[in-house]
């Protein structure tokens, strides 16, 4: 088996102990290329080269938005796809500060033991084929959001830049900073999914290919608990930016086996694709990374495209 590890080293959590323990894990069962990333986009160019060079499997080491770059890196967008071109197969050591797309496949939080379960798995030849979501021509794993959700990873980002960790606490802090900014302005976002009407006057929205959506230190968050890896995509579009009804929403998002229910709220959980268009430019993020500006967005669930090692669901 011929394998690409693929690290971050300026991931949150990654360590040169826990890049050593896996680089000799792998090493010791596979023909192994190590390549660390050394600025934004580089790990989707290794992994292409990997994809051209026909390498068996991809393993990363570092947070989601290298987990996602990896994954736009080497997998064809539907309208190109070719059953003559060549796959490998992922796989994922967290390494970042949320490690959402991980957890959400069952994966260990904790690199050491993520590692070993790694192994096994590939001991096993355990794989798990899922679906992914496509935010206009752009994959996505377990979220995407336009609104407050983008706002928030856009200042992330910012703080990130200038050295700052993107801890939980920071994230709770960002957005509750965002919500009061975001809650004087008017809501300038309208959601179209496949057999209901347009729902209008949303101020933001998630859409999300896998539940749970995030976390808190270590509580899941669940916008949509009907939606999995695969099922179709779940849609999460709130109407209102009242402090009563959002402490309400948060506390049923926070309940284990919470199932998000209110009058200003649309909820779907298994939809083929959900358009969203916006009075002027608003921001969007994919899988915790800002994307920018934009008035419309079309996203698409494709179901069964990506292989990789992750336990089978219970």
């Amino acid at each position: 088996m011929r394998t690409l590890l693929i690290v971050n080293p300026n991931a949150t959590s990654t360590t040169p102990a826990t890049r050593d323990l896996l680089a000799h894990a792998l090493e010791s069962r596979t023909q192994l290329t190590v390549a660390h990333t050394q600025h934004r986009g580089h790990a989707a160019e290794l992994a292409q080269w990997a994809s051209t060079q026909e390498m068996d499997l991809i393993v990363v080491h570092g947070g989601d938005g290298t987990v996602n770059e990896t994954i736009n890196g080497f997998l064809p967008l539907p309208q190109v796809a070719d059953d003559q071109l060549w796959r490998p197969r992922l796989g994922i050591i967290p390494g970042g500060s949320a490690n959402v797309f991980a957890r959400a496949l069952g994966i260990s939080p904790d690199p050491v033991t993520a590692t070993n379960q790694l192994i096994d798995l590939l001991a096993r030849d355990a794989d798990r084929r899922i679906g992914l979501g496509l935010a206009d021509d752009r994959w996505f794993t377990f979220s995407a959001g336009v609104g407050l959700d983008a706002d928030v990873c856009e200042s992330i980002d910012v703080a990130r830049a200038k050295g700052r960790k993107a801890t939980p606490a920071r994230y709770l802090r960002t957005t509750v900073r965002q919500f009061f900014r975001a809650r004087r302005e008017e809501p300038r976002v309208t959601v179209e999914v496949p057999g209901h009407d347009p729902v209008e006057s949303v101020y933001y929205a998630f859409v999300t290919n896998s539940s749970p959506w995030t976390y808190l230190e270590d509580r899941p968050i669940r916008t949509n608990p009907g939606t999995t890896f695969e099922t179709g995509l779940g849609v999460f579009a709130v109407r209102s930016m009242s402090v009563t009804r959002t402490l309400l929403l948060a506390r049923q998002l926070l309940t284990e086996n919470g199932n998000p229910q209110s009058d200003k709220l649309f909820r779907v959980d298994d939809v083929p694709s959900v358009r969203i268009e916006a009075d002027g430019e608003i921001g969007l993020q994919i899988d915790g990374d800002f994307l920018g500006k934009r008035k419309m967005v079309l996203f698409t669930s494709v179901p069964g495209v990506l292989d990789v090692v992750a336990p089978k669901p219970s």
